[in-house]
C-alpha cells in the first residue's frame, strides 16, 4: 500500500512538475485580422472600388426611381381623363416595372455582397499562410484572433507586424 502511495505522488510530480516546464516554453500572440482586412493595401483597395460600383450604381437609380416616380405622378394627373381599362393596363405596367427596379436593385447587392466576401475569402486564405509562417519563424505556438481575447499584454498583439507582411507580400486579390 505504501508502495502505491509512493508512485502516485511521484507521478503526480512528474505530471505536474512536466506540464510546468512545457507552459514555459508557449508563446501565444494575437492578430487582429478584420483590422488587417480593412487596413490593408489590398483591402482598401477592394472597398474603394466596391464603393465606387455603389456610388455609380447609385445614380443610374436615382434616374429610374425619378422616372418611375413621375410616371405614377402623371397616372395620377390622367386618371379621370383615361378609360378604366386604359387606366389598369398603365398601373399594371408600372407596378411590373417597379418590381423589375426592384429585382434588379437586389439582385445587384447580392452579387456586391457575393464579390466582397470571395475577396474577403481570398485575403484570408493569404493571411492564413503569413500566419502560418509567422508561427513558424517565430516559434509561437498559438495565434489568436483579437476579437476574442478580452485582456491580453500589448507585445502579444502581432498585428501591425503582419499588416506590413500582409502589405509586402499582397499586392492583388481579384474583385470578380
Amino acid at each position: 500500500m505504501k508502495k502505491i502511495y509512493n508512485f502516485l505522488i511521484i507521478s503526480l510530480l512528474l505530471i505536474f512538475g512536466s506540464n510546468s516546464i512545457q507552459a514555459e516554453e508557449i508563446k501565444i500572440f494575437y492578430v487582429d485580422i478584420d483590422k488587417i482586412i480593412k487596413e490593408s493595401n489590398v483591402g482598401k483597395k477592394i472597398n474603394k472600388n466596391i464603393q465606387s460600383q455603389l456610388k455609380k450604381k447609385n445614380k443610374e437609380w436615382e434616374k429610374i426611381e425619378g422616372s418611375l416616380k413621375k410616371r405614377d405622378a402623371d397616372l395620377i394627373k390622367q386618371k379621370n381623363i383615361l378609360s378604366k381599362d386604359e387606366l389598369n393596363k398603365k398601373i399594371k405596367l408600372l407596378e411590373k416595372d417597379i418590381q423589375n427596379y426592384r429585382t434588379e436593385k437586389a439582385k445587384f447587392s447580392q452579387n456586391i455582397s457575393q464579390k466582397k466576401i470571395k475577396a474577403t475569402s481570398e485575403m484570408v486564405v493569404y493571411l492564413n499562410r503569413i500566419l502560418g509562417k509567422y508561427a513558424q519563424d517565430n516559434s509561437a505556438s498559438l495565434i489568436i484572433q483579437k476579437k476574442n481575447i478580452i485582456i491580453g499584454k500589448t507585445e502579444m498583439d502581432i498585428t501591425k507586424t503582419v499588416l506590413e507582411i500582409f502589405n509586402k507580400e499582397v499586392k492583388d486579390v481579384k474583385l470578380n
